[in-house]
């Protein structure tokens, strides 16, 4: 059993415990210590049976102890990942998903139950696949992308990095989503969008566009 503290105390945090938890009650592999959320307010507070031990202030007191982020939004996992440099993150597979051959999933990704992957696919590091979604042979995602539940992805679809993709969005085979992109909830993307943009809509069309660097990097 390897210590380890989830980073987020929301949601999806509560969620990435009871994953924790599955995957414990399969094969006994992890510990878990607490949560860390940088709001001090937080601190000390319960999120079910965990403690908010601290911010990325506390991990830098307790380097042994692996990390995993929990926050679905894009922008504030890269941060977090860059303040935390050195730590050991953790990969989360849910014993309920279906990860097929040749299959190379990064450092610090999260793939929960009822996800299909299939095969020949690249999944880059913190990388949150959620609940029921779906990839398709020979996708590339690159790092920081958040899948949300339901969202179907076809065969050899590239997601560039950061990229935000809604819940119950489709995206047809062999489309290319930019760096830094957002698609909204039940989205139809049936070709490419560039990096920084936001589409909604089927099929998707672009609504919003941000300066390159809007994510701070």
């Amino acid at each position: 059993m390897r210590d380890l503290v989830i980073f987020g105390s929301g949601g999806h945090a509560r969620e990435t415990a009871q994953l924790v938890r599955d995957i414990n009650a399969v094969s006994p592999t992890w510990s878990l210590v607490g949560m860390l959320d940088d709001d001090a307010r937080k601190h000390g507070t319960r999120v079910g049976d965990l403690t908010v031990l601290g911010g990325a202030d506390w991990w830098q007191t307790h380097a042994g102890v692996s990390v995993v982020i929990a926050v679905g939004n894009t922008v504030a996992k890269r941060k977090i990942a860059t303040r935390l440099t050195g730590a050991h993150f953790a990969t989360l597979i849910h014993p309920r998903a279906w990860v097929g051959e040749r299959v190379h999933i990064g450092d610090g990704s999260t793939i929960c139950a009822n996800v299909t992957a299939s095969c020949d696919i690249v999944i880059g590091a913190h990388v949150i696949v959620n609940v029921a979604a779906n990839i398709a042979h020979d996708a590339r995602l690159a790092d920081f992308v958040t899948v949300a539940p339901g969202a179907k992805l076809s065969g050899a679809v590239e997601v560039g990095e950061g990229a935000d993709l809604g819940t119950g969005c489709a995206v047809i085979q062999g489309v290319k989503i930019g760096a830094w992109s957002i698609v909204g909830a039940g989205a139809v993307v049936v070709r490419d969008l560039p990096a920084n943009v936001t589409a909604v809509g089927s099929p998707a069309r672009v609504i919003k566009t941000r300066d390159p660097g809007w994510h701070g990097g």
